[in-house]
């Protein structure tokens, strides 16, 4: 009896076979929908693309007529049937999307890298010293698609243009100015095209940019190249018009002409002043060297948009309108978000003269170690907004994040005065909550929908001085991986930081292994490799005491944290916001058509293009604003909540962790830069670098990720391509190596 009652207990509640039978069942399901909606997405994005290309064919204009003839008619107009064709794709691409972030988050962590090392085309280098910068093999096939596409449209409506105008019995030096008029009109039509995709790039929270997980350096670079051949397509639209009018003997006419039924060339002539001075003051040398004079001068991007609408009118400015529409909804997310003050924990002043701000986070807040962040100090400016990558990680604490910033330029030099200057007050002022003068206005933090850096099993960091703060970040995170005791993690790590002075290796101090992992060394092999270019020895005051200037409060009590709009990732408010908003433009669009341009039948053109902006402003605005403000107040109960139920010991952990007046360098901490990996007086060389790694490392899948100068960024991707190229004739023993760059071009 004994015995048999013992065999009883022993048998499990839930049959292990039939749990591992439903989670393969759950998972492949699962893998089923994600293909899905994957192959789903993909096809309205090829029809949309499709219809771009097939627009200046006959057969597709003469479906465009059909189809306007059967919805012009309709309740919403011809914008409606624009609308129809070239937005409605990217709100279902939008809504799909949502869905397929949200099963493919959940099985991330699942996904096995690959065995066998094998050729990314985005992330092997081509071109590296052309106008572009470097360029992936993905970029470049795009490039070289896109000149194809406006080359071949341009040759179609020319040849068509040219043909129809032959046919009318008009003198020779009259088919030229009509054909120069035509010309121009299509350089506009291929324009607008390009204008639809002009700001999703720089919608940074958008779901479209998430979808297809492009970080924000990169999606800058496209807003660029996308902005300097739409611009260049207006600017020869507008010349192709100015010079025909003043052949034809009309040119002030026609300049100052304002059509009410037809399309108004000053609204047009306006928008494109605009656009130049947009266009001369972002040049590479300009935003280097004038960078406030590039960042207000962009402002005048509404100016553009409005005065574009009044030009062209409803109808044809909806072809552009999906891109137009979603940067609207994600500006007004991110104005909402950084309308709140968010308290400072600390501030610390490197020896270096480099900046750390620890900010108060909610605990619902996420991110990752290569994510970033915009700062807003309103003392220092009003309107400037700068990047900065994120220097912690989010294993570090679920109530803070920290940036470091090196004064390079006006606004970080006075950023660095008003931290030294608070740093000189009395200790009682330390008792206060919040002791600075000043609080700062946070967007974001952005950044990949995984964690990228996970997706290599080898990693090869480069920086180029302040660029270790996100490799600061990746060095912690992986500590903390490392000491949760989970698996897949990175093997080998080389860490290329090269400065200028040795006073900035106090950085690195901030990676304190000793603290987070003691016994990292069994679990990962990682080599820093450090050169400081501007000395030849060492100076004598290395490894003294770092003085740093520090203030915290308490953010679970008092304290005002970030706003979690953006950068939570919580994909249900934000289909919900996404929905409001769409809502809420087509309720404004209907009560505009049905209220008043079908009253009063005679509205002019530009006055539709105009109502066309006001509804998308008005649907985001206040219906998609009530979605935010419950977003809102479902987040105050939700940090709410998890004061109540938080751990006291890890709020107490990080009061003490930022409350330190001094840190020692060295002294308890296990340093990561020592003498005999530090290198005086000469720069890194990649070529015999890279040889090494490629020979010890062998058949493997390399990650590399630089943050620093162009220059740096630049050799670091010719050895990236010329060792990938030379690697594919050894088929048996080949290292890839995958270039990722990660420094800010604004």
């Amino acid at each position: 009896m004994e015995s048999s009652y013992r065999g009883t207990l022993e048998q499990p509640l839930i049959n292990p076979a039939a749990t591992t039978r439903y989670g393969s069942l759950r998972s492949t399901l699962t893998i089923i929908l994600q293909w899905a909606l994957f192959i789903a997405m993909w096809a309205v994005f090829i029809l949309l693309i499709c219809q771009i290309v097939l627009f200046p064919f006959n057969f597709y204009l003469e479906f465009l007529d059909n189809w306007f003839d059967m919805t012009g008619g309709s309740f919403f107009g011809y914008a409606g049937s624009t609308l129809l064709i070239y937005v409605v794709p990217l709100i279902i691409i939008a809504f799909l999307g949502i869905l397929y972030i949200e099963i493919s988050r959940k099985e991330a962590n699942k996904k096995k890298k690959s065995e066998y090392p094998r050729i990314r085309s985005w992330t092997l280098p081509v071109l590296v010293d052309g106008p572009f910068g470097v360029v992936s093999a993905a970029e470049l096939v795009v490039i070289v698609l896109t000149v194809i596409y406006i080359v071949a449209t341009m040759a179609a409506f020319i040849i068509s243009d040219n043909t129809a105008i032959g046919r009318i019995p008009l003198p020779s030096y009259e088919k030229r100015w009509a054909l120069l008029e035509r010309s121009g009109l299509q350089l506009a039509a291929v324009g607008l095209f390009c204008l639809g995709f002009l700001f999703l790039p720089v919608a940074r929270g958008s779901i479209l940019l998430r979808l297809i997980d492009i970080p924000f350096e990169h999606a800058a670079k496209y807003h660029v190249w996308l902005g300097h051949v739409t611009l260049a397509l207006f600017t020869a639209h507008g010349l192709c018009y100015l010079i025909a009018w003043g052949l034809e003997g009309r040119f002030l006419h026609e300049v100052v002409r304002w059509q009410r039924d037809n399309i108004a060339n000053l609204p047009g002539e306006i928008s494109l002043c605009a656009g130049l001075a947009m266009w001369v003051t972002s040049l590479r040398f300009v935003r280097q060297h004038f960078f406030e004079l590039f960042f207000y001068t962009h402002q005048l991007y509404i100016v553009f948009i409005v005065f574009l609408a009044l030009h062209v009118g409803d109808y044809l400015f909806a072809t552009a309108a999906g891109g137009i529409f979603f940067f609207i909804v994600d500006r007004f997310l991110r104005f909402c978000q950084s309308r709140r003050d968010v308290d400072l924990l600390s501030a610390k002043c490197l020896p270096c003269g480099t900046i750390e701000l620890v900010m108060s986070k909610p605990p619902g807040l996420c991110y990752n170690a290569l994510s970033f962040v915009f700062i807003q100090i309103r003392i220092l400016s009003w309107l400037q907004w700068h990047p900065f990558s994120v220097s912690s990680s989010p294993y570090d604490g679920r109530h803070h994040l920290s940036i470091l910033i090196k004064p390079l330029g006006k606004w970080t030099h006075e950023l660095k005065n008003i931290v030294s200057m608070i740093g000189e007050q009395t200790q009682q002022q330390l008792e206060v909550r919040c002791p600075f003068k000043f609080n700062a206005s946070v967007e974001g933090p952005y950044g990949h929908e995984v964690d990228y850096h996970l997706s290599y099993g080898n990693l090869i960091l480069v920086a180029g001085g302040i660029g270790i703060s996100p490799f600061v970040a990746i060095l912690r995170d992986l500590l903390h991986r490392i000491e949760q005791g989970q698996f897949g993690l990175p093997r080998n790590i080389l860490l290329i930081w090269a400065v200028k002075k040795s006073r900035e290796l106090y950085m690195l101090d901030l990676v304190d292994t000793k603290s987070i992992c003691p016994y990292w060394a069994n679990k990962i092999c990682l080599e820093v490799q450090v050169y400081v270019t501007r000395e030849l020895e060492p100076e004598l005051e290395n490894g003294g005491i770092v003085n740093g200037i520090h203030s915290f409060s308490n953010p679970e009590i008092k304290g005002k944290t970030m706003s979690s709009l953006v950068g939570t990732g919580n994909n249900i408010w934000l289909a919900f916001y996404l929905v409001s908003s769409i809502f809420g433009f087509v309720i404004a669009m209907a009560l505009t058509e049905t209220f008043y341009i079908k009253n009063y039948n005679s509205a002019p053109l530009w006055l539709k293009g105009l109502c066309l902006i006001l509804c998308m402003v008005v649907g985001v605005v206040i219906f998609g604003g009530v979605a935010i403000f419950l977003w809102n107040l479902w987040e105050f109960k939700t940090c709410e909540d998890q004061k109540k139920v938080k751990d006291s010991y890890e709020s107490k952990q990080t009061v003490q962790t930022y409350s330190q007046q001094n840190v020692v360098a060295g002294e308890g901490t296990e340093k990561l830069v020592n003498p005999e990996n530090t290198h005086y007086g000469c720069r890194p060389n990649f070529k015999d670098i890279f040889g090494k790694v490629s020979n010890e490392w062998e058949n493997v899948d390399i990650g590399v990720f630089v943050c620093g100068p162009e220059s740096l960024e630049t050799s670091v991707a010719k050895e990236c391509r010329s060792y990938n190229l030379r690697n594919l004739r050894n088929s048996r023993n080949r290292a890839v190596f995958h270039f990722n760059s990660h420094s800010f071009d604004l």
